[in-house]
Parts: C-alpha cells; sequence; structure tokens
C-alpha cells in the first residue's frame, strides 16, 4: 500500500495531450535511436507568408522598453486551426508573428503565457543578443495562441482579476478568493464557450509545425523562454524528426504536479528575494533592509490600501509585483526604488510594474488571463480549498513571504473545467539540446530544469549563477555557449557553470 500511494501522490501537470504523427497517428520513434547530430542550420525553402512593415506597431507595444538601435520588424499574421477538444479539427485561430534579424534560417521565440508575448521578447532579444546569431538567422517571435496579438485572452472581468490580485494571502478566510475564481470561470466559460480547452501547450506545439511547414523549413530551429520550453518539449516529443537546433532557457520540472511546482516556486522566489536584498545592499539602495521594508509595507497596506485606477496596491498586489519584478534583473534597481515609494503612499512605481499583467492595455491584452487559462490547461491538478487553507498556513511557515502567496494561486484553477489526462510518451532520441538554467529563478527553479534536461537525451546543461528569469542575454558566458551551438554547431559540456 505504501508503495501505491508513494507512486500516485499527485496528478501530473504535463500537458493534456496525446501523442500524434503528421497524419495523426502514434508518433514513430522506433527509427531513431542512440545520439544524434547537431541538426543543419536549413535555409528556407519558401516563405509564404504575408509579412510587412511593422515598426511602429512595435514600438507602440514596446512602449518604455523599446531597444535602441535600428532593428527592422515585420509582421505576418498565420491562420492555425483551433482544434478544441469537443470539436477536433474545427474552428480557426491567427497566431500573430514578428521576425527581426537577416538570416536565411529562421530561429522562433517562445515564451510564458503569462509573461512577454514572443513578438515583444523576441524584439528585446534581438538587441541583446551576440550579431552572428541575427545575421545566420530571422528571429520570428510567436504570440502564442491566446496571448498578445494572437486572438489574446482577456474574458476575466477588471474586477473580477483585481479582486483575484489583490487578496492578501495571509488572510485568514479565502471565501473571497474562492468566489473571485469561480467568477473568473464562469465569465471565461461563458465567453469562449467550447474553445476555453483549446488553449494550451499541446495545441501551442501544433501552431509551431504549422509555422515550420509555411515557412518551408524541414526541421524547426527554437529557443523556448520558461513556460515556452513547454510547447518546445512538447514539440519534439510529437514530432521527433523535425527537431533542429534547439534552446530552452528556464524549462518546468517535469516531475512535479501543480502542488510541487507552486512549492519549488515559494521557495525559489525567497531565494532570489535574498540575491536582490544583497545587490541592494552592495548597490547602496535606498531599502535599509529589504525584507523587513517589504514586511513593513505589507502591514501599512493591510491598514490602508493605496487606490490605482485600475487595481488597488494591497498586501496580494504589493507581492504580485514584487515577485514579477525579481523576474527581470535588469530591472532590480527600479523595483527597490519603487518599494520605498510605496512606503511613502506613492505607489506608481509598483503599478507601473502591475500593469502589463492585470490591465487590458491598447496593444497588449492582460497576460494574467493567459496564464491563469493556459495554466489550468496545462494540469490537471485541482485542490481543494480546505486543504489550500491548510498548504497557506504551512507554507507561510517555510516561506514567510512569498509562500502563503503561491498556496493560494492553487485556487485559481479549481472551477475551470480539469482536462482530460492523456499519454505523451516520453523523447527517446534527440539532437543535442542546450539548456539553460538560473541559479535564481523565481519562475522555473533551476531544480526543475535540471530535471527537464535530465528527461532530454543528449541534452547539455549550462547553470548560470545569476538572478531573475532567463539567462540569455544577461551571462556573457550563457550567451557565448548559446552563440557556438546555434552558428558553430558546437555543443557544451553538460554541466557547464558560468559566473554570475
Amino acid at each position: 500500500m505504501s508503495v501505491l500511494t508513494a507512486c500516485s501522490a499527485g496528478p501530473s501537470t504535463r500537458p493534456v495531450i496525446a501523442v500524434k504523427g503528421e497524419d495523426s497517428g502514434p508518433a514513430d520513434q522506433s527509427t531513431l535511436a542512440g545520439p544524434q547530430p547537431v541538426p543543419p542550420v536549413g535555409e528556407y525553402r519558401k516563405d509564404s507568408l504575408a509579412w510587412s512593415p511593422c515598426n511602429e506597431q512595435m514600438k507602440d507595444r514596446l512602449g518604455t522598453e523599446a531597444p535602441e538601435g535600428d532593428q527592422t520588424y515585420e509582421c505576418a499574421r498565420m491562420p492555425s486551426v483551433l482544434d478544441p477538444p469537443g470539436r477536433p479539427g474545427r474552428g480557426t485561430i491567427g497566431i500573430t508573428l514578428m521576425r527581426v534579424g537577416t538570416g536565411n534560417s529562421a530561429l522562433v521565440v517562445v515564451t510564458d503565457p503569462g509573461g512577454e508575448p514572443g513578438t515583444v521578447k523576441a524584439a528585446k532579444l534581438a538587441a541583446t543578443l551576440p550579431e552572428e546569431i541575427l545575421s545566420t538567422y530571422t528571429l520570428i517571435g510567436v504570440d502564442r495562441r491566446g496571448t498578445g496579438r494572437s486572438d489574446g485572452l482577456a474574458c476575466v472581468p477588471q474586477t473580477t482579476r483585481a479582486e483575484l490580485v489583490e487578496f492578501d494571502p495571509a488572510d485568514s478566510e479565502q471565501a473571497d478568493l474562492v468566489v473571485a475564481a469561480g467568477e473568473a470561470s464562469q465569465e471565461c466559460v461563458l465567453d469562449l464557450e467550447g474553445r476555453l480547452t483549446a488553449f494550451d501547450s499541446w495545441r501551442a506545439a501544433a501552431d509551431l509545425d504549422r509555422l515550420r511547414d509555411f515557412l518551408g523549413m524541414t526541421r524547426l530551429n527554437a529557443l523556448g523562454l520558461g513556460e515556452g520550453s513547454r510547447v518546445i518539449t512538447t514539440y519534439a516529443q510529437r514530432y521527433p524528426s523535425r527537431i533542429g537546433r534547439t534552446v530552452l532557457d528556464g524549462a518546468p520540472d517535469p516531475t512535479l504536479d501543480q502542488v510541487g511546482v507552486l512549492e519549488s516556486r515559494a521557495k525559489a522566489a525567497e531565494e532570489t528575494f535574498d540575491a536582490f536584498a544583497r545587490d541592494c545592499q552592495i548597490r547602496g539602495c535606498a531599502l535599509a533592509n529589504p525584507r523587513e521594508d517589504v514586511q513593513a509595507l505589507l502591514t501599512q497596506l493591510r491598514t490602508e490600501r493605496i487606490r490605482g485606477e485600475y487595481i488597488d496596491l494591497t498586501p496580494g498586489s504589493a507581492l504580485t509585483a514584487i515577485t514579477t519584478g525579481l523576474t527581470d534583473r535588469s530591472r532590480w534597481p527600479a523595483l527597490s526604488d519603487a518599494i520605498v515609494k510605496a512606503r511613502g503612499g506613492d505607489a506608481s512605481g509598483l503599478f507601473a510594474i502591475l500593469n502589463p499583467v492585470v490591465n487590458d492595455l491598447e496593444e497588449n491584452p492582460p497576460r494574467f488571463d493567459a496564464g491563469l487559462i493556459i495554466g489550468c490547461n496545462d494540469t490537471a491538478t485541482r485542490i481543494p480549498p480546505d486543504r489550500v487553507k491548510a498548504l497557506s498556513a504551512d507554507w507561510q511557515g517555510k516561506y514567510s513571504m512569498f509562500g502563503a502567496l503561491h498556496a493560494r494561486r492553487l485556487l485559481h484553477c479549481n472551477p475551470f473545467p480539469p482536462p482530460k489526462a492523456e499519454k505523451l510518451d516520453p523523447l527517446k532520441s534527440a539532437p543535442p539540446i542546450v539548456v539553460l538554467s538560473t541559479a535564481h529563478d523565481p519562475e522555473t527553479p533551476a531544480s526543475g530544469t535540471e530535471h527537464a534536461a535530465q528527461r532530454l537525451p543528449g541534452s547539455a546543461l549550462i547553470g548560470w549563477q545569476g538572478s531573475g528569469h532567463g539567462a540569455l542575454g544577461l551571462s556573457g558566458c550563457a550567451t557565448t555557449a548559446v552563440r557556438d551551438y546555434l552558428i558553430d554547431a558546437k555543443v557544451p559540456s553538460n554541466g557547464t557553470v558560468c559566473p554570475p
């Protein structure tokens, strides 16, 4: 009995998928065995997408974060099959793409559903990657289905979204949060109808193969960032003979259920905040003691919230802003300044971090909705409220700042229909895949990325001893290794360590 219990500790977080080949039959990996060489870079044989200049559009979407330089952006809209589970092969969806670079091959960029859309991230990456990459490849950012301009999801009412984010995770009662989660689910089910469960990593992987076909590429060269890595690994399992040169920068842990995933993120957020505090002291920032100052801010907000136009600053929204700010190492000085200002009653800095997450901005839908729906569709885990309440108390003790915040997020998926879990065969053989981990990553913790790499045959893991969500473009060591792999087919030594 104990053995049976250990083997069924919790539902899997693997995408809700069924293994199919190019003709909807089983993917045949029997012909793939043993180590494979690095695939050739490949070139476009055709490109049947209608690209057009979109510099102004991209500048509007990037706003104040538009990179310097003379990059030229072109955009296109790719039709794809919506393919909801109840109506397989039915419906259509438009996938928005952006390309930058002059190379004769494509390198496709896929990101977190709740983070920056792929088009936006690719534009920023283009300004940080070595020039040789952009002269060898054309970087193609993909707003994965349901994100950004790809029919972006915005079905949660603004007031409900605010209630979910503003909820104080330290509150002993959670009835209001349970009600808000139910309202979010109800409105999204009504708004999306039969399309709700069509937004997941399984179908996003099929979109990538459609893109590969539109580009006339024999293999897909891809860069997966964070949860975008789940789409890429799903692609590799569905289409093993079409894997090109592949880089995963932070990957979700395939060995944990959603409870384990969120606890690992809570732990990683604490460690990342400690790294932020050390950096703060080295820089001589205005926070005398970062951890104590944040706790003091939360105490202030429990007495009187700071009103905002779309959302108020409360303990819950402040912690959400801080965890979001921790993901971007380059914005740590701005984060520390924002915390100091908030203690003085000026929440503009923290609102600036929250805005893309919770607000329906003109050029970008709120990231919260896509993260919620795709995240819930990618896991069958549904945890009863009583257990969530117990986990919140437990994690609050283990991870004093971020434990309860992550535990309460388990309630967000409860009212959504659980997806039907179907079998996904492990990848038996693949070309070398370069996997980057970051020592203090609050979204895809290093331990989980290491577990993901262990499940990819022939993978080469590079561990950056830095902080934030993602190493590419931030670690010179990791970026150079990726450059050598993408251009010269030089596979780094597995277990390479890059200094902070």
